[in-house]
């Protein structure tokens, strides 16, 4: 019994120890789990500071290439500044001489341009003549070649005579004027008195034309032909104004055709054609391979330091 009794203590003991064994160490895995967790979260929190110290950087950078930006503006606009003051600063841009360089290079750019766009030679002259005076008033010795080639663009304008679109344009209205004026080929009915016995026998019933050329000699047939001619003319006309070379003989190319349709053959249908092939054969721009050159170098004598 006493055996018993003291195997009942000792086991007593041992599961008391047991279980506190157990709490112990569930207590301890718990502390385990909680303090997981909470490195954990740390670890979370940390990489949640670095990604917004990353974005803080990134924005930081962001904003330091905006202000590098705005510093290399700032310099440009500072050199520009400069620049403009070391202009200033030139003698050559002050007084009467200033204004006398930037009313030549107005007026031989005017020229230029009438030239070029209008076709209109006597006001280039003009603009070049003005020029030419304003620029006598400068009395800088470094613009003496300028004044000499100011001459020699004068005279290669004044050699041009009529601007060539101008006189393209006069001798085609004047060959339309005459057109107008020419009256209409002989019936082809009437037969001369002196013409064949068989010709004044049937020349009232049957009428004799090339295959290749008949003549319009009835009023609907005719007033076609004719408003055919003028619409190549007006065609002719519309290219010489844009200068378009090829499109001004293609048009009289066309108006010679109706020309065969409206006249018999003749001398004088030859002579018109001929006039119509000189026509064709006019130049539409100014050969003038030296305009400009006197504003080109008057720009480059004034860019000069």
């Amino acid at each position: 019994m006493v055996l018993l009794a003291l195997a009942a203590v000792l086991g007593w003991r041992g599961w008391i120890w047991w279980r506190a064994q157990s709490a112990h160490e569930h207590a301890v895995a718990s502390g385990t789990v909680e303090r997981l967790d909470a490195l954990t979260g740390r670890v979370d929190a940390l990489r949640r500071d670095q990604r917004a110290q990353l974005q803080r950087l990134q924005q930081a950078d962001a904003t330091n290439r905006v202000l590098r930006d705005e510093l290399l503006g700032i310099g440009q606009r500072a050199a520009l500044l400069e620049a403009s003051l070391a202009r200033l600063a030139d003698p050559d841009r002050h007084g009467a001489q200033a204004l006398r360089l930037d009313e030549t290079e107005l007026l031989l750019m005017l020229g230029e341009q009438r030239l070029l766009i209008a076709g209109d030679l006597d006001g280039a002259r003009r603009a070049y003549a003005l020029a030419s005076g304003v620029l006598e008033g400068v009395d800088d010795p470094s613009y003496l070649s300028l004044r000499q080639v100011l001459v020699q663009e004068r005279a290669a304008l004044d050699a041009l005579g009529t601007e060539p679109r101008a006189a393209a344009l006069a001798r085609l209205d004047a060959f339309a004027q005459q057109l107008r004026m020419q009256p209409p080929p002989a019936a082809m009915d009437t037969v001369p008195a002196n013409a064949p016995w068989w010709r004044r026998a049937f020349g009232g019933l049957v009428q004799v034309q090339p295959t290749d050329r008949a003549i319009a000699m009835h009023g609907s047939d005719r007033r076609q032909a004719e408003l055919g001619l003028q619409i190549e003319l007006s065609l002719a006309r519309a290219a010489a104004e844009r200068r378009d070379v090829d499109g001004f003989r293609q048009a009289i190319g066309r108006a010679d055709l109706w020309l065969t349709r409206l006249w018999p053959e003749s001398p004088a249908l030859r002579q018109q054609r001929d006039r119509l092939q000189t026509l064709a054969a006019l130049p539409l721009s100014l050969p003038l391979p030296t305009l400009g050159s006197t504003l080109q170098q008057l720009r480059q004598l004034r860019a000069a330091p």
